[in-house]
């Protein structure tokens, strides 16, 4: 099994085709079959994400099962939050090391990092939400009272919000 397999199963939004069906598909099968743009592909393998392409003779690109699965693997890791730069380094260390263990080690450490960048953005929305409510309140009292707007209560409304203040 290679670093890039699921060990959860095969994703039911991914079509399944074995590695077999995969060899020596052309750049437009693979798109197909990933759902990535042809530049996407190219631009994976120039930055290293996808090494080992074959060519044909006449310089034209052949993949396979290995790329179709690594293709996916990037795509989930992009999905999780992670950049091209954060995925070459996993790349890059499972190069190097030959061993899943180590670049699992650092996924575990980058998934970590982006969860706490999670949890302080979703504190961030949750202060804005309340900071919202609050002013829409406000904003209601008024249209029920009648409240005719005058140099006073435009200054009121001009007012920064309470909670964080917002950059």
């Amino acid at each position: 099994m290679s670093w890039q397999t699921r060990t959860d199963g095969p994703d039911p939004s991914t079509p399944t085709k074995s590695s077999a069906d995969l060899e020596g598909w052309a750049i437009g099968q693979v798109c197909e079959e990933t759902g990535l743009s042809p530049r996407t592909v190219r631009y994976y393998e120039e930055l290293g994400l996808l090494p080992g392409v074959r060519r044909r003779r006449g310089g034209r690109r052949v993949y396979g099962g290995d790329e179709c699965e690594r293709l996916r693997f990037i795509q989930r890791l992009k999905a999780l939050g992670l950049s091209l730069q954060e995925i070459k380094e996993l790349n890059d260390l499972y190069a190097l090391a030959g061993s899943t263990r180590t670049m699992l080690k650092r996924l575990d450490t980058l998934l970590e990092s982006h969860i706490r960048g999670l949890d302080s953005r979703i504190d961030e929305l949750t202060d804005l939400r309340d900071d919202m409510m609050h002013y829409r309140a406000r904003v209601a009292s008024r249209v029920e009272s009648g409240e005719r707007p005058d140099a006073s209560s435009s200054d009121q409304a001009s007012e920064p919000l309470q909670g964080k203040e917002r950059q």
